[in-house]
């Protein structure tokens, strides 16, 4: 018998730690419907009530994996323009244990993503919201002087987000020759590169 709607979303809520709990363990790859109920003590019967399908259960797994995203905790925004873009950047990549454990989850979870039409859509839909986040600040650091007048920033959106990502990949392979320190440092670089086009002294970077 299905369970009751109250009991539902309390159970619900336990499921979504076991899913979160296999993800940090195992990753993507070993995200299973009797992974997470082994990790629950319950039987798969139960728990599929809740995912009938292996599909369901991952788009449950990365709708959870962006929710823990969003809610991580945040630099604070010390000023309008690339300053804010630095903290943004600074904030995906893996410079922490829990930072890069969240990388090594959403990069072990883009093989399945990429097989799915499906979930290959979503995922763009995150790229693009991502982009859409960062452009606001990228206009305002044009407006401030601290990039050319003529750039493309929905351009440049797409380059921050594809060089931080980069750096992601690299980090969590070789992070004895991608620690903190250097990250930060490429990514100052990466964001004084973008406004050396413009008057001397403008695309000094306010550091965190």
């Amino acid at each position: 018998m299905p369970p009751a709607p109250g009991d539902r979303e309390a159970r619900r809520k336990d499921v979504s730690e076991a899913v979160w709990s296999v993800l940090a363990e195992k990753g993507f790859a070993g995200l299973t419907l009797r992974a997470v109920a082994a990790a629950m003590g319950v039987s798969t019967g139960m728990l599929m009530h809740y995912f009938p399908t292996k599909r369901a259960l991952l788009t449950h797994a990365l709708d959870l994996l962006e929710k823990r995203t969003a809610e991580r905790p945040r630099r604070a925004r010390p000023a309008p323009g690339l300053a804010t873009v630095r903290a943004m950047l600074l904030d995906i990549l893996p410079l922490t244990p829990g930072d890069t454990a969240r990388n090594r989850v959403w990069v072990s979870s883009w093989d399945l993503s990429l097989a799915d039409d499906g979930l290959t859509v979503e995922q763009a839909d995150r790229y693009t919201r991502l982009r859409s986040t960062i452009r606001p600040h990228l206009d305002a650091a044009r407006d401030l002087g601290e990039l050319p007048d003529d750039t493309d920033t929905d351009r440049l959106a797409a380059s921050a987000v594809a060089f931080t990502h980069g750096l992601v990949v690299q980090a969590l392979f070789d992070p004895d020759r991608f620690p903190e320190r250097e990250q930060v440092a490429l990514l100052d670089e990466f964001l004084t590169s973008a406004g050396t086009r413009s008057r001397p002294g403008s695309a000094r970077i306010q550091q965190a």
